[in-house]
């Protein structure tokens, strides 16, 4: 497999790309992503024998248990990274070292009914708070000390939406390389 093949099974929709200015409506769209991949994900994954959810998404990469549960991990931080910038100053987020939390025990379990759990009631609770936000209050930044980076909560909001696109797009690609799905 070639370089880009490989790296089109590692961003399969494209790597995260801000756009210089998100209008109310990029928002809303963005938000919508967030409020519907729940109900999405949880309709794709959870009807997958273990077989299936031991799938991976491109060689050497994770499987489709690993990705979901990785997307609860991922997503309440993002929780916690917005109520944060949200009622401190100055905030420096905490990054984490996800491939090592993807090899966790319960990053590898079979059990993905749990982390499905999670990422419903992370969603909710994303949704209606990023819903309440004004203007002035989504220009407010965090720094993420792995990039080195101030990060505007807007642009966060576009990223995770991409983030919740990006890992749909790899479970429906194991699915794709490894059945007739």
């Amino acid at each position: 497999m070639n370089t880009l093949e490989l790296e089109h099974l590692k961003f399969p929709i494209g790597p995260f790309s801000p756009l210089k200015t998100i209008t109310s409506e990029d928002l809303e769209n963005y938000i919508s992503t967030l409020e519907r991949f729940p109900s999405n994900l949880k309709t794709l994954v959870s009807e997958l024998t273990t077989e299936q959810l031991n799938y991976n998404y491109r060689p050497n990469g994770w499987n489709i248990k690993q990705v979901v549960h990785h997307c609860a991990d991922s997503h309440t931080n993002c929780l916690i990274r917005f109520k944060l910038t949200l009622t401190e100053e100055n905030v420096t987020i905490k990054p984490y070292m996800e491939d090592r939390w993807a090899n966790l025990i319960d990053g590898t379990d079979d059990t993905i009914i749990y982390s499905l759990k999670i990422i419903e009631g992370t969603h909710y609770r994303l949704t209606k708070l990023l819903r309440s936000l004004n203007e002035e209050q989504r220009a407010l930044t965090y720094i993420h000390p792995e990039y080195n980076k101030q990060v505007r909560l807007d642009e966060a909001i576009a990223n995770y939406a991409w983030h919740c696109n990006h890992h749909y797009a790899h479970i429906v690609q194991a699915l794709n390389r490894n059945t007739n799905f």
